[in-house]
């Protein structure tokens, strides 16, 4: 963020008055998106518009319609003292589909990286299922979240042509830093290229093993983990469950081929709904770079389920609170864009430390001067 961008921002509200952006919020790092308008027959602010994408995709708006009717109506006295009016949808729909969706996740992410310390990334993609772009084609992100927060870091379009693994290393090129940050990943990412990328830029790796990687796998398989001793057992209740994690590590001083593996592990769960007596069994292998001084059977423990972050508090929250997969949005850039808000949002929310994302956007809704805090624009 230029301060000559961030003073050009300000400027878009000099009829309101004072108008405060808060350079460590995300409009502060939005503001030197580029307005995708050509300049004749423009009536409207692009920073103007950017407040109300940003704002009402915040306060719960998951269509067009959500977005213009939250500026016109919930939103309008709070709008009208920055000297935003309301919008109708289709002039939103067409900015959406017209703007730069990789530079709005570039800026989104760095805002967020810089917003946190980063110690363990967790990498997996999603499909918005409902929507589809101009070209009729699939709508397919593939994301990085900071483990501990929440905040999505990086993100890229998976191109039809192309899966996942192609993505991984231009995905993770977007993360400034990743020296001694440990990155986890599902059993497609098992790759030796994944590896040696990471190990390359000073990043440990914690990774799923299964029948994609089958020499790998019966490796680990055979080892003798009946002689190991559990290193780690959880218990906890959730969802009506009982859930038991055991996991075993076991140093790999050879045998083992893949590049960079200090450490194997099995994690081993069990679980029953409550009130019964009988229990469902599964068994994961994992393998890691992580020495066993730095890797403890605990802390691997805690990484593999904190990789489940993206998938129970990203992907889960954008379907559920937001509505993703059954969003009509299909023009252009505007479904990638719509998906990159919701980012935007959940990302502003758990910075904030808030657990719990669906009465967070409640409150943003009902309060609207609060969207409008959490962004970072306030007037005095």
């Amino acid at each position: 963020m230029s301060s000559s961008h961030l003073a050009l921002f300000i400027d878009e509200f000099a009829v309101a008055g004072a108008v405060e952006v808060d350079p460590g919020k995300v409009l502060a790092a939005l503001c030197s998106m580029p307005d995708p308008r050509k300049r004749r027959g423009v009536r409207h602010r692009f920073a103007h518009l950017l407040v109300i994408m940003v704002c009402s995709v915040l306060a719960g708006a998951t269509s067009l319609v959500e977005m213009a009717e939250w500026a016109a109506d919930t939103a309008r006295d709070q709008l009208a003292a920055l000297g935003i009016g309301a919008r109708h949808a289709t002039t939103l729909g067409r900015v959406l589909e017209r703007l730069d969706a990789d530079m709005l996740d570039r800026l989104a992410g760095a805002w967020a990286q810089a917003a946190t310390t980063v110690t363990a990334v967790a990498i997996d993609g999603k499909e918005v299922r409902g929507a589809k772009n101009g070209g009729g084609t699939r709508v397919h992100l593939l994301s990085g979240i900071d483990q501990a927060t929440g905040a999505v870091l990086v993100q890229q379009n998976v191109s039809e042509k192309h899966n996942e693994i192609t993505y991984f290393k231009p995905l993770l090129d977007g993360v400034k830093e990743l020296t001694g940050v440990t990155v986890t990943a599902d059993a497609l990412h098992t790759q030796r290229e994944h590896a040696h990328y990471l190990r390359g830029r000073g990043a440990h790796y914690v990774l799923t093993v299964k029948a994609n990687q089958p020499k790998l796998h019966d490796q680990l398989r055979s080892l003798p983990w009946n002689r190991v001793r559990s290193g780690n057992k959880t218990l906890e209740t959730a969802n009506g469950r009982e859930i038991e994690r055991t996991i075993k590590c076991v140093s790999l001083v050879g045998g083992i081929n893949f590049p960079h593996a200090a450490q194997a592990g099995q994690i081993t769960r069990r679980s029953r709904p409550i009130g019964t007596r009988k229990w469902s069994v599964e068994t994961v292998y994992v393998v890691t770079s992580l020495e066993p001084a730095a890797g403890k059977p605990a802390h691997i423990g805690a990484l593999v389920r904190g990789h489940w972050a993206i998938e129970n508090g990203l992907h889960w929250r954008r379907d559920v609170t937001y509505r993703e997969d059954l969003s009509q949005i299909r023009t252009g850039n505007a479904p990638r864009v719509m998906a990159s808000l919701r980012n935007i949002a959940i990302s502003i929310l758990r910075l904030h430390g808030e657990p719990n994302i669906a009465k967070a956007t409640r409150g943003a809704r009902n309060y609207p001067n609060r969207a409008l805090h959490l962004a970072g624009l306030t007037t005095s």
